[in-house]
């Protein structure tokens, strides 16, 4: 009888740790939440970031592009609007953050 139970308990399966499988499931998550945050949400930080100073170092005289594709150079800055002159006794208002790209000379 005592080599029966013997057997019966050697064959019996251990108890797995709860912080093992706690980490086990855990870990998987954690990795594609890091992955995310360095795949997507760090860029886009990094691009407002680059986006927002550029608009505050917008002056008058820079050329422009605006996210329409209006290319002209600004003659008035006020809040949040510009005043674009796209040709001659031609000017345009727009917001500020219509404003994709300062073309450099």
């Amino acid at each position: 009888m005592t080599s029966l139970l013997a057997f019966v308990f050697a064959q019996a399966p251990a108890q797995p740790d709860p912080l093992q499988n706690m980490l086990s499931t855990i870990l998987p998550f954690a990795a594609i939440i890091l992955i995310f945050y360095f795949m997507m949400i760090r860029p886009q930080q990094k691009r407002q970031k680059e986006t927002k100073a550029m608009l505050e170092s917008m002056k008058k005289g820079d050329r422009v592009i605006t996210s329409s594709g209006i290319h002209g150079t600004i003659t008035n800055i006020e809040d949040n609007i510009i005043t674009v002159q796209i040709a001659e006794n031609t000017q345009v208002r727009f917001e500020k953050i219509a404003v994709t790209t300062i073309v450099t000379k």
